[in-house]
């Protein structure tokens, strides 16, 4: 009756992983052995870990990524330009925490999107709020905001946002609005958070890409100052795992 009480009031307080080690430790004879500090000690840790899991869960629903993607999944092995060392200082997302850019280019398959996901993943273990939207789904949901009056609210979402991935960058030309509202995402994130962009042009060709010189040079330049680049090379991955398959 004693410990029903007891379980009662651990869901109560939403102590679920506190509550499941407890009744671990009264089903499993070997705890029975240890004192009552060490068995504290486990019942918080439990907990910890409960709470930590839900909420790496949460930030990988929000994140809404593409891939399922870890840093430690990557493929070293395939000659792509990856710089290893590169990627395990970057893993510690301390360039997030600076507030500091990411530019990812190459060409189509080889393997940008997975490492776009790869840091946002990380990115979301370290719990930094992380969101994943191609440059279309951006340019749509601004246009859409904007209509239904919601836009200042979804700026302020994109602003909170601690690392903001944009892949795709440069698969269409940019029409004017979209330019104006690039530079309003990238002005309002910059210095406070992190994008991570993609795109199969080289990053020296972003420029032209935009198109108007005067709003190109305030984006670059927001883009790029202190930002990290990676330029992958190679032929598509796809393929490669095709041939692996057959």
């Amino acid at each position: 009756m004693l410990n029903e009480q007891t379980f009662d009031k651990l869901y109560a307080m939403k102590l679920i992983g506190m509550a499941e080690g407890f009744k671990e430790q009264l089903e499993q004879a070997s705890f029975r052995d240890l004192s009552f500090e060490e068995r504290f000690a486990m019942l918080a840790d439990r907990q910890w870990i409960w709470k930590e899991n839900k909420r790496l869960k949460r930030l990988l629903q929000e994140a809404k990524l593409k891939l399922q993607a870890s840093l430690e999944d990557i493929d070293y092995r395939t000659p792509r330009g990856i710089e290893k060392a590169l990627i395990l200082s970057l893993a510690s997302c301390q360039w997030i925490q600076s507030h500091q850019n990411l530019l990812i280019s190459g060409p189509t398959g080889v393997g940008k999107t997975f490492l776009a996901c790869a840091f946002a993943q990380k990115a979301c273990r370290d719990g930094f709020r992380t969101l994943y939207l191609r440059l279309p789904q951006l340019f749509y949901q601004i246009a859409l905001a904007r209509a239904d009056g919601s836009y200042g609210t979804l700026m302020k979402r994109f602003s909170k946002t601690h690392l903001l991935v944009l892949d795709d960058l440069g698969l269409a030309p940019l029409m004017d609005t979209e330019r104006r509202d690039l530079l309003e995402v990238v002005e309002e994130r910059s210095g406070s958070t992190s994008t991570l962009i993609t795109s199969q042009l080289p990053i020296d060709h972003w420029h032209d890409h935009i198109g108007d010189p005067t709003l190109a040079d305030a984006i670059m330049d927001r883009l790029i100052h202190n930002a990290h680049r990676i330029q992958l090379k190679g032929g598509s991955m796809r393929k490669k795992q095709k041939l692996d398959e057959t």
